[in-house]
């Protein structure tokens, strides 16, 4: 095992969890500031571990689920190849919802780039529609009363329901999104680096927990009512419906932050037709900044994507 693909694997670790994961979990950060964060961190990293632990056995010891079978693995490895998990850090740093998709995957497989962008397209739309039909038209006098009684704590078994939630999404991410992490490694895992890259990924979960989502959940807590923790469970639901489908759709990857983005932009657009809580302006500058956002991150994994293997080639590498 090289140095470098190490390197590269670490640093995507951090990345992709403290850019893509903590979308996935921002709810669950947000609705439960209250409690300490060792005990969050001890949920989520347990199923985190049956997910891999399950996927290494169930898959002959491929983690990804089968998501990189048609992603080749890199015959050289170079340093380069951490430019882009490196580039992902520093966009994260300023709360930027990059897909980790297209940034990483692509710099392995650029000719994957149209399926996956065609994916996660459809993803979004498939997200905005659902978000913004349901919270019109059905979840809208559920969102108006949280909306009004804000202030009351929920009732004892939304506590329950909203754990419940968030483990159901966070293993449909896991499967969807490891193949972003585990790229830099062998398709195949022996066991002691199985329990490497737990052990180094639970660690990944403890800073972010502790740093409480850092500089991208910003794009969950400028939404509305997601500190409420019935509001939390519903869009976790949502997201995860959506995750399932696509996942048992194709092995393609796709970008759940464009889903998850799309969810919380129908939603929003919904809510402030029916609570009149804000003005449409200044919804829809939140949303077409954080579609900006994500296309600013697009153009950099495009960029990234042709201009990586050129230097490969260019150097004999």
């Amino acid at each position: 095992m090289d140095v470098f693909m190490i390197l590269g694997f670490a640093l995507a670790a951090y990345s992709v969890v403290a850019n893509d994961a903590i979308q996935t979990l921002g709810t669950f950060l947000s609705s439960n500031t209250k409690r300490p964060w060792p005990v969050l961190w001890a949920y989520i990293g347990g199923l985190l571990t049956v997910v891999l632990v399950y996927g290494w056995w169930q898959n002959q010891g491929d983690v990804s689920y089968g998501r990189l079978s048609k992603i080749p693995e890199a015959v050289h490895s170079s340093w380069i190849y951490c430019i882009a998990p490196a580039v992902l850090l520093v966009i994260t740093r300023f709360g930027i919802p990059v897909s980790t998709t297209f940034l990483i995957l692509t710099v392995f497989a650029p000719k994957a780039l149209p399926d996956m962008l065609l994916k996660s397209i459809l993803g979004y739309a498939v997200a905005f529609t659902l978000g913004f039909v349901t919270y019109r038209y059905v979840a809208n006098s559920l969102e108006r009363r949280f909306f009004n009684d804000s202030s009351r704590p929920p009732s004892s078994y939304w506590l329950g329901l909203q754990w419940c939630s968030t483990g159901f999404l966070w293993s449909q991410w896991l499967i969807q999104d490891l193949a972003n992490i585990f790229v830099f490694l062998p398709r195949k895992l022996d066991l002691i680096w199985l329990l490497g890259a737990i052990v180094g990924m639970l660690g990944v979960l403890a800073l972010v927990f502790a740093a409480k989502g850092g500089a991208i959940q910003k794009i969950v807590t400028t939404k509305t009512g997601t500190a409420d923790i019935r509001s939390a469970t519903i869009i976790d639901f949502l997201y995860a419906l959506i995750l399932l489908v696509f996942k048992e759709a194709s092995h393609v990857p796709m970008s759940t932050t464009w889903v998850f983005i799309g969810l919380l932009a129908g939603r929003e657009i919904a809510l402030t037709a029916v609570l009149r809580h804000r003005q449409g302006k200044e919804t829809r500058d939140i949303v077409a900044r954080d579609i900006y956002k994500a296309f600013s991150g697009l153009a950099i994994s495009v960029i990234l994507a042709y201009a990586i293997p050129a230097v490969l080639r260019g150097s004999g590498g």
